[in-house]
């Protein structure tokens, strides 16, 4: 039998509060062995990251654990000072956050993070520290590791991003990794090259890994037994194939059928009743509403959004007598999105996906070429105030809800600052009432305008997120990887939400994810990026089908079959 390296006993976490204590996780029983995964999926709030924050003694305050106790590898580290439990982390435990960008120091380099790190808890000198930090960085697949290592956290995409975070969580050598949402920000392909990292790491070294997601794919291809949380409990437990092809619970089937299916498109995601939801979408009569009216966009003579041999460089160096280097992101893109369609765009971490969508709405300036927006070429605008009569057309939702929201400011004064900028009511009641029915409509409700961002789970705040993306009642809305935070039956929630908010309202969307069966059943066009250019552009199904171009073709052969998922009834959802 495995060595048991970590073992939580009836563990108890309480988040005290004026209006009593509130149980974040209950009477928690879980395990993990030497060369051993265990899945542990469930809800947004459902206190998965909790647990993970507990054990290393990271809960936020006013957070602590009310019960209960933890051994790692026999010792008790419940009740440990922080002195006691820094040396654990790290070198005994090492954890995968979920944000990578809170993970990171904005002011150090890459390998200074590393090195740091990697010579808190090993004997290395400079040299070989530096070596290893390199080494980790080419093992989780970031290109030009030997150069990378300088760089700063923000000349990373998203995913590479993550991909440092892995990194860091490996430098020690750990005998448990807590992974929270360890592959959320990555495309398939990188996905595939993490996830089979992870997995030789357990197996070679004897690693026991908790892995915290809401992605089925993930826990389907690398989690030997699963745990299904709800609202702080632990429902069921069990072996990977018991639990995704027949499970016991309610809550685990309402789990499992929410996945997006990758192998026919449907017209809605199935989103199962039975059970109590915690964010369900208020329907609204859009006729009446304010999110319908005053809409008076006339119909575009041709596409949208017409972009021509768009070009975008990054510069660094040349500071302080350094060499100056150019990583061309965007490399002549050219694309159209027409009136009324959704338009995807898939590709892997730093192909210029996102790089495309701010060069859209103007954070950054392009390098060469046009984009064409109702009739007028952006990159001609001089103006600010000129700019901001078509942004207020175009809204987006960002990939971090972390990092995308204030978190000084209550949630109403958040969904309101774009309604207050561009001056859309006549008075603050009316903005209340405004930024009270949008919070409905993205099920999160009324009462939430009065919190701040800290007190949402990551779901939670990218519903807040689309609710302030609506805000201005825009015509365009730019999507980029709107449902990474999300777990499943949210996002088959905020999916369909988006599917109903461009029928009604007529939107145009730029949906840009590295979730290949998401975008199958979002998307009319799709194109495909690599390294800069897209590469191929088809309608949805035909790409699917019979991809062009053979980096089309790797990105689809690596989408999750789900095999071991339990058989769902499509006729359900009526395919489109």
């Amino acid at each position: 039998m495995s060595k048991e390296l970590l073992d939580i006993k009836d563990l108890v976490v309480e988040f005290p509060s004026r209006h009593g204590d509130v149980t974040a996780a209950k009477d928690v029983n879980l395990t993990v062995a030497a060369g051993e995964i265990l899945g542990v999926v469930g809800e947004s709030g459902a206190g998965k990251s909790t647990i993970g924050n507990a054990v290393v003694g990271l809960l936020e305050r006013p957070g602590r654990v009310g019960g209960g106790e933890v051994f790692l590898e026999g010792e008790q580290i419940i009740g440990k000072s922080q002195a006691e439990l820094r040396k654990i982390r790290g070198k005994r435990v090492g954890m995968i956050f979920q944000d990578p960008l809170t993970s990171l120091n904005p002011l150090e380099t890459i390998a200074s993070q590393l090195m740091g790190t990697i010579q808190t808890h090993l004997d290395l000198s400079d040299e070989d520290a530096r070596a290893r930090a390199i080494d980790l960085l080419d093992q989780v697949g970031i290109p030009d590791p030997s150069v990378r290592v300088d760089h700063y956290p923000h000349q990373f995409s998203g995913g590479m991003r993550q991909r440092v975070v892995i990194a860091l969580a490996l430098c020690a050598e750990p005998d448990v990794i807590l992974a929270d949402e360890p592959t959320t920000a990555l495309d398939v392909s990188i996905q595939a090259q993490i996830l089979d990292l992870l997995k030789k790491l357990v197996r070679e070294k004897g690693v026991g890994m908790i892995i915290i997601t809401h992605d089925m794919g993930v826990i389907a291809e690398v989690a030997d037994r699963v745990a299904v949380m709800y609202r702080g409990v632990v429902v069921e437990t069990g072996p990977t194939a018991k639990i995704l092809g027949n499970p016991d619970h309610p809550y685990s089937r309402s789990l499992i059928s929410a996945v997006p299916r990758p192998d026919v498109r449907l017209h809605r995601f199935p989103v199962v009743e039975s059970i109590e939801s915690a964010g369900e979408c208020k329907e609204l009569d859009l006729n009446t509403h304010w999110l319908g009216k005053a809409r008076d966009f006339g119909k575009s003579d041709g596409p949208l959004l017409e972009v021509k041999n768009l070009d975008m460089v990054f510069k660094s160096g040349g500071m302080l007598g350094g060499g100056k280097s150019e990583v061309r992101a965007v490399d002549n893109v050219s694309f159209d999105i027409r009136d009324g369609e959704c338009f995807g765009i898939v590709g892997e971490s730093g192909s210029g996906k996102s790089t495309i969508a701010r060069l859209v709405t103007s954070i950054y300036k392009v390098a060469g070429g046009s984009i064409n927006f109702a009739g007028t070429d952006l990159t001609k605008i001089k103006k600010r105030r000129e700019l901001n009569v078509h942004r207020r057309q175009m809204q987006m939702i960002f990939q971090d809800p972390f990092s995308s929201v204030n978190s000084r400011m209550k949630v109403r004064d958040i969904i309101a600052e774009p309604i207050r900028f561009h001056k859309l009511t006549s008075s603050e009641a009316e903005t209340r009432q405004i930024v009270d029915d949008l919070l409905d409509h993205v099920g999160l409700g009324a009462k939430a305008a009065v919190k701040f961002p800290h007190e949402f789970s990551g779901g939670q705040r990218q519903r807040i997120s689309i609710a302030r993306a609506l805000a201005t009642r825009p015509r365009f809305l730019i999507c980029d990887e709107p449902t990474s935070a999300l777990d499943v039956s949210i996002q088959a929630q905020i999916l369909n939400l988006l599917k109903d908010l461009q029928e009604e309202l007529g939107l145009t969307m730029m949906f840009i994810s590295h979730d290949l069966p998401v975008i199958r059943q979002m998307c009319d066009r799709v194109g495909v990026m690599s390294k800069g250019k897209m590469v191929e552009i088809a309608d949805t199904e035909e790409l699917f089908k019979a991809p062009q171009h053979d980096y089309s073709k790797h990105l689809i052969s690596l989408m999750p079959s789900y095999s071991g998922l339990m058989d769902r009834d499509a006729g359900q959802a009526e395919a489109s």
